[in-house]
């Protein structure tokens, strides 16, 4: 598992910094595994959160940050999109906006930078600790990088991860996906979970 997240976090990586398009998917036998055991805050209420909050809905989930110039935004906005293409059926999907900026994001932040795209993003926010924590169990990249004058912006993978509604790793769908494509995807997905009677 190491070495898988250790080859997983290079790609990713090598991603980023090529602007390579990168798809990943759970292979018929399950041997890739993505995700882990989490504990962070819901920006919206201040609750604390984890992992086992979200059964029984599928987890799409973002990493970025809210001063992100251009990334964040773009894919929060597809999937704010495709929430709403999804009518009803989005009531069993759990969007996760993921702060990789403790410095920055506070609560307060978050819960109004969310809310801007689609109020059923939910922001989580957590010490530095633990956004290492979950980054590490996602394979996620992300570095600071310091602008002149004292500011920075942080370089980090774009991808989404798609979860099960046990919690399981499914696929990576990459960040620019439109909100169509994601939501035939989704739609595609959920009538699978449903087939398969969340079993």
């Amino acid at each position: 598992m190491i070495g898988l997240l250790v080859l997983l976090g290079a790609a990713v990586a090598a991603a980023v910094a090529t602007g390579a398009v990168l798809w990943l998917e759970r292979p018929a036998t399950g041997a890739l595994e993505l995700g882990g055991p989490f504990a962070l805050t819901d920006a919206n209420d201040g609750k604390p959160v984890t992992e086992q909050s979200f059964r029984g809905k599928l987890m799409l989930i973002y990493f970025g940050y809210t001063f992100c110039p251009d990334a964040c935004p773009t894919t929060l906005n597809n999937i704010s999109d495709a929430m709403a293409k999804l009518g009803p059926a989005a009531n069993r999907i759990a969007p996760l906006f993921i702060s990789v900026d403790p410095a920055r994001d506070t609560q307060k932040i978050m819960a109004s930078y969310v809310k801007a795209f689609d109020p059923r993003i939910q922001g989580l926010v957590g010490d530095a600790a633990a956004i290492a924590q979950i980054a590490k169990e996602f394979a996620v990249y992300y570095k600071i990088h310091q602008e002149p004058g004292g500011d920075y912006l942080i370089d980090h993978s774009s991808l989404i991860y798609l979860m099960d509604e046990q919690g399981r790793f499914l696929k990576v769908i990459p960040a620019t996906t439109p909100g169509d494509r994601l939501a035939a995807q989704l739609k595609q997905i959920l009538n699978q979970e449903h087939g398969q009677g969340h079993g």
